[in-house]
This record gives C-alpha cells, sequence and structure tokens, in this order.
C-alpha cells in the first residue's frame, strides 16, 4: 500500500504494503498449534544482572539476565520485548481470525475470516504452484515494446501487487499541510538499501553472488532452463544496480527539503522521456492530476537512462522477477522456501520458518486491519485504558512546555514558537473514531493470491482518490494491534496504537515510576520527534517552515551534531558502526523522551507529598525504578546478520545503545545510581538537545 508521509515511529519504520515484503518468512511444517504467550511482566526483577555495574553498562546491568535466558527463537532474526508483546497480540488476534473463519457472524468477519482461511490453505496452494500469477506473467511476456511499458507497469502496481520501477500515491502536501497532492518515489530494489548494490566490500560483494544464485533458482522454478534463467538474471542485477545508484541515501530521504520537488505533470517528460506518464496516470485510479511531488528526481533519470539503455527482453526480466519475487512468499512450499531461504535465513540470520499462523494473522492484520481491529479493541482494549493514556499524554505535554521553557540555550522568540508548536499537537488513541469501509473489497475463501491483488488494489484507491481532498486529521497509519507508535510532522499528531498500550508498556498495577519510565517515555519520545533534526523544521500547522532564530538554530545543530557523533561511534557488530545521521531523530527522540517522562515523573511524586520520592519498592528508588523500567523495554537479542542489515537500513539504534545512549546523557540517571564524572554512563561532556 503507498503511504507517502513520512512518520517517525517508535521502532519501526515500514511500509503496510505486504504483497511486495520480500522479507515475508515462509511457510512452517503443517500441524503447528498456537500456543498462548506467557503473560508479560514490567519491571522484572529476574532480569537484572547485579554482577554488572550500571555505571559502567546500564543496559547489561538492567537486560543482562533476561538477555541470557531468552535466546532468540528459530522463527525470529531478532527477539526483544516488543517481540514478546507482538507475539501476545498476534495471538489475541489470531483468536479471532480463527473463530472468524470458522464462525462468523457478522459479514465483517466472514470477509476477514474468508481471507485468513485462504491463507491458510498451504495444500491448496501447493496443488496450484505458481498458477495464482501466471496471469501477471503473459501480461508481461505479452509486452512487445517499450511503449506499452507505462501501461503494463500502472496495471502491476495497481492489480497485481507488484512494485516495479517507482512508488505512486497520495501525500500531504508538505509546504501546504491542508491539502494532499500526488507523489511518486523511488523504488523497484529487492535488497534492503542501495548500499547492498554499490558497495565492494567482501559482504556485499557476497551477498550479491547470493542474491544472483537467488534470482537464477527462482527463474528456474517458474520454467527458465540454466542458460535463460542466468542471463535473466543478469538483466535483473544490472537494472537494480543502475537504479540503486540513482537512489537517494536514506540520510537525504530524511530532510523534507531535500525530497520535495514540486513539479507539473506537463514537465515529467523533462525527468524521464522514455516513459509515457500521460498513459501512466490514466491507467491508474488517481484523479486528474496537474502536478505531483517528485520526491527523488535523479532516482527517475536513472530509471529513463535504463528504459533507454536496456534491452526490451531485460526489461522483461526485471519485471518477470518482480512479479515471481512479491508472489513467492505466498504460493507453493518450493517458492516459499527459496524465498525464506535468501531473504531470512541468509540476509537475517533466521534459522527457521514461522508457523503458518502467524504469517496469515499478520498479512491479514495488514490487508485489512481496519475490519478485525474493530472486534479485537473490544475485546482487548478497555475505555479505561484510553482514559489512562490520555492522562499520561497530558501529563507529559505539561513536561515537555516546562523543558522548552526553562531551556538554557534557546531564546524565547524561538520558545513561543516551540511552545505554539506543542499547544497544536495532536493525539489519537487505541484505534480510529471512523473505522475504513470494506464493503467494497472482493474476498474468496479459495484465492489467496487474488484476496492480495484485490486488498493491495483496494488500498491504492482509496489512497490516490485522497489527492485533492481535505486531509482526514484522523486516519491512522497503523492498526489498532500494531505494538509501534508514531508522530507525523504535516499533521503535527502523536499516534499510539491499542497494541502497545499494555504490560511491558503499560501497567496499571504497577507504580508511577514503571509506567513513566516505559509508556511515559514513548509518549515523550513520539513528542520529541516534533523537535528532532528534522521534525523541526516543520511549524504548528505542520508545513516546512523555519520558526527559528540563525542563533537558536545553530545552538540547537550543535547539539544534535554531538548526537550523531556520538551514536556513530557506537558499534552494534564488529567491524559494522552505526550511522549517526540516519539514527539522528530516534535517537533525538530517546534522549528528550526520556528527559520529559522523568520530569513528569517527578511532579507525579511531588504531588504525592512525603518522602514518595525515596520509597524504595523491590530494593530500588523510584528514579531507579524509572530507569530500569525504561532499559527493560529494550531488551533483546539479535543474529549478526540482522544487526548488521539494521545498522545500515533502520533509523533506530538497537536496544542496547538506546538505552546506554539516552542515561548516559542524562545527569538524573548518574545520581540515581551514584554514578561519578568519567565513568562510561556519565560523561564528562553528555550531548544535550531537549
Amino acid at each position: 500500500m503507498k503511504i507517502f508521509h513520512f512518520a517517525s515511529t517508535l521502532l519501526f519504520c515500514s511500509s503496510l504494503a505486504f504483497a511486495q515484503n520480500t522479507f515475508a518468512p515462509a511457510d512452517s511444517p503443517s500441524g503447528a498449534v498456537p500456543v498462548k504467550p506467557k503473560p508479560i511482566q514490567s519491571f522484572d526483577i529476574s532480569a537484572i544482572d547485579k554482577s554488572v555495574d550500571p555505571c559502567t553498562d546500564f543496559y547489561a546491568y538492567a537486560c543482562g539476565n533476561w538477555r541470557k535466558n531468552n535466546p532468540i527463537p528459530g522463527d525470529q532474526s531478532r527477539w526483544g520485548r516488543f517481540n514478546e508483546l507482538r507475539e501476545v497480540d498476534r495471538y489475541l488476534l489470531w483468536v479471532d481470525l480463527n473463530r472468524a473463519a470458522n464462525d462468523p457472524k457478522t459479514a465483517l468477519q466472514r470477509k476477514y475470516g474468508d481471507f485468513y482461511a485462504a491463507c491458510m490453505d498451504s495444500e491448496l496452494a501447493d496443488r496450484l504452484g505458481d498458477k495464482p500469477i501466471q496471469p501477471v506473467l503473459a501480461s508481461i511476456a505479452a509486452l512487445s515494446d517499450k511503449k506499452g511499458l507505462a501501461t503494463l507497469v500502472a496495471r502491476l502496481q495497481v492489480d497485481d501487487a507488484t512494485g516495479v520501477f517507482f512508488r505512486f500515491g497520495s501525500e500531504q502536501d508538505e509546504k501546504d499541510s491542508a491539502r494532499q497532492i500526488a507523489a511518486a518515489f523511488q523504488s523497484g530494489l529487492s535488497l534492503p538499501d542501495r548500499d547492498y548494490y554499490i558497495l565492494d566490500d567482501e559482504r556485499m560483494t557476497k551477498i550479491r553472488q547470493q542474491y544472483k544464485e537467488y534470482a537464477v533458482a527462482l527463474f528456474r522454478l517458474a520454467g527458465d532452463n540454466d542458460d535463460k534463467a542466468a542471463a535473466e538474471a543478469d538483466s535483473v542485477l544490472a537494472i537494480e544496480t543502475s537504479l540503486a545508484k540513482g537512489s537517494m541515501p536514506r540520510v537525504d530521504l530524511r530532510d523534507p527539503n531535500k525530497r520535495y520537488h514540486l513539479l507539473p505533470v506537463s514537465e515529467l517528460n523533462t525527468l524521464a522521456p522514455d516513459f509515457d506518464w500521460a498513459t501512466y496516470l490514466s491507467a491508474t485510479p488517481a484523479p486528474t492530476i496537474h502536478e505531483l511531488n517528485i520526491g527523488t528526481p535523479e532516482f527517475f533519470k536513472a530509471m529513463n537512462e535504463v528504459l533507454e539503455n536496456q534491452s526490451l527482453d531485460s526489461i522483461k526480466s526485471y519485471l518477470r522477477f518482480h512479479a515471481l519475487n512479491s508472489a513467492a512468499p505466498w504460493l507453493s512450499s518450493s517458492y516459499l522456501d527459496l524465498n525464506f531461504g535468501f531473504f531470512q535465513k541468509t540476509l537475517q540470520g533466521q534459522a527457521e520458518q514461522e508457523a503458518r499462523w502467524k504469517r496469515c494473522t499478520s498479512l491479514t492484520d495488514r490487508a485489512m486491519g481496519e475490519a478485525v481491529g474493530q472486534d479485537w479493541v473490544k475485546e482487548n482494549f478497555s475505555p479505561e485504558a484510553k482514559a489512562n493514556m490520555e492522562k499520561l499524554v497530558a501529563a507529559l505535554e505539561k513536561a515537555l512546555d516546562q523543558d522548552i521553557q526553562t531551556l538554557p540555550w534557546m531564546t524565547p522568540e524561538t520558545k513561543k514558537q516551540a511552545e505554539a508548536k506543542l499547544a497544536a499537537f495532536r493525539q489519537n488513541i487505541g484505534y480510529p473514531e471512523k473505522w475504513r469501509d470494506y464493503s467494497k473489497l472482493k474476498i474468496t475463501r479459495d484465492d489467496l493470491v487474488g484476496n492480495i491483488q484485490r486488498a493491495e488494489a483496494f488500498e491504492l484507491a482509496r489512497d490516490l482518490k485522497k489527492i485533492g481532498q481535505p486531509v482526514d486529521e484522523k486516519e491512522w497509519g497503523m492498526t489498532p494491534p500494531t505494538v509501534n507508535a508514531y508522530y507525523r510532522s504535516s499533521n503535527n499528531d502523536i499516534n499510539f496504537p491499542a497494541g502497545i498500550l499494555q504490560p511491558p508498556f503499560f501497567d496499571n498495577s504497577k507504580d508511577p515510576a514503571v509506567n513513566y519510565g516505559a509508556i511515559g517515555v514513548v509518549i515523550g519520545h513520539e513528542m520529541t520527534h516534533g523537535f528532532d533534526d528534522q521534525g523541526s523544521k516543520f511549524d504548528a500547522e505542520g508545513n516546512v517552515k523555519n520558526w527559528w532564530t540563525p542563533a537558536d538554530r545553530s545552538a540547537f545543530d550543535e547539539r544534535t551534531g554531538c548526537e550523531a557523533d556520538e551514536y556513530g561511534s557506537f558499534e552494534p557488530v564488529p567491524g559494522q558502526k552505526l550511522n549517526g545521521k540516519l539514527t539522528l531523530g530516534e535517537n533525538t527522540a530517546d534522549n528528550g523522551g526520556l528527559r520529559i517522562a522523568y520530569q513528569a515523573l517527578m511532579s507525579v511524586l511531588a504531588s504525592e507529598g512525603g518522602n514518595a520520592e525515596s520509597q524504595k519498592i523491590d530494593g530500588y528508588t523510584p528514579a531507579q525504578r524509572f530507569f530500569i523500567s525504561y532499559a527493560q523495554i529494550w531488551c533483546e537479542n539479535r543474529t549478526d546478520e540482522a544487526a548488521r542489515v539494521s545498522a545500515r537500513t533502520d533509523p533506530h539504534s538497537p536496544g542496547m545503545f538506546r538505552t546506554n545512549g539516552a542515561v548516559r546523557n542524562f545527569d538524573q540517571f548518574g545520581k540515581a545510581f551514584g554514578c561519578h564524572k568519567g565513568q562510561p554512563m556519565m560523561p564528562d561532556k553528555p550531548c544535550v538537545v531537549w
């Protein structure tokens, strides 16, 4: 599904697209039975490794025993507290889906129950083989000249759930947030990042060879002989390498000024004259448009070079590969296993395939999340939980306002603008006020690939229909069971799906220190995104606008530069450092969120009077419990392979650095644990922004 707003998330930045997910895990042995996960504990005393000095490595102290006792399951490449909660939510979602598949009570339940049932029918998938995508392959084979490419690309993107070359959809105009416009961005690659095609070190060279071997095997499975499969794989790699060289780096994609290039439709031919834009646009469900944002102009120039210099047969090989690769996770076991072997096992270090019920539950949530979500929230998200969250958000807003007012490096003129932006924050908690209407989406019980294609087409049509329409401020970008949260710069809003509002993030039975250290920091994290290195370029109305004095912006850039250098020195696996500029927004949000959540907690404790700030529970003061609670939401283990991929592609730092990086920059942590200046967790010159 084509999502073009750039949201800042708590954990992952990922598209909601499902049919084009090259990292979708493959099938599992038949007969796997869902097992209800154990309840998750907030503030886990048994997770703490007291043999570690918290002033030397706080993450190892707070999570040491958890990491020892929670190895990565075979069907995962990374395992942490987020994953634990995701498994709980996914099980609860499966309960609803399984019930709907067997005994639906409403028309909506029948629809999402049929989608899930079709996904679970692995025997039918094996009998069909690649028959479900033969019509797609036939349409590619029928392409007789490059002039017909625009029509075919539109069909692949719109009707066939096959992403090729570029993405097209709607987005809020980042310089006029009241309107929604069309946008086109770079895409069309299958490896995790442009670097995988460009860098010539030993590891990347080996991955490219393994990728080529995968492509050859995929073409052979689809019926090619050895020579033809090898030639087609060479064409795929050549085209994707050309596209990668023209792609904008991830760091630049974060900058709204670098991804905004409003262009009249009549001038599209200046970028890619060999692509028939008028025919393409008319073949999509988009309304008539006169201008659009070309987010990555150099990419479209590179695309045009491909169209000009590559043969028709090579281009058809590229299209054919993407059709096969997109559908592979949902075809027969031969395709499933082949796709898993490269994208999950080789790239991510995942040992085993996920159980099919897990895969199908996740797929149904992505395809019809606001359908099954309606029933899920009734059973798993109480009005009380929503009310408690609203109180926490109010407390964090007050703390952030106080933080802005007392910043020593910001002048009153800029503070006034910052306070105006904070006052304009919108919030969405739990689930949408108005549910999405799926009545026109056709789902059948015996056509999984067709269901995926129709769901993708349904979502794209819904998305494109927004062009030229008023912005729906209440629209959600995540489904209710999602364990995540996000901030949207153009909406200036913070969003917390119901899925995250439970242990270990929120537990009404725990003391305030535990909840403020977990969900409180999550709230503060999303709020701080409005003032990170990129969010700070948007004003209170969600428009890209400079509201800073030159001196204040310079002071801000100096402080965020300190963070970029600091995190850029962290090394999650030997020889692979983090990209401090890629992770800067999330790191700033972690640091700011920790500070304002702590400030909010201190206000709560002060209101309780007496010696509330020194009362111990489990042998720890409230301040210590706050920091331990924060660290423990990031307890995790990762395969080396997954750590290397995320270091290049993920704007979020790994858990160990989200913890240690934030606490070492906050002097209240050192005071809480009796650290002294010069120790690793209390450096002489910490990085402080908000």
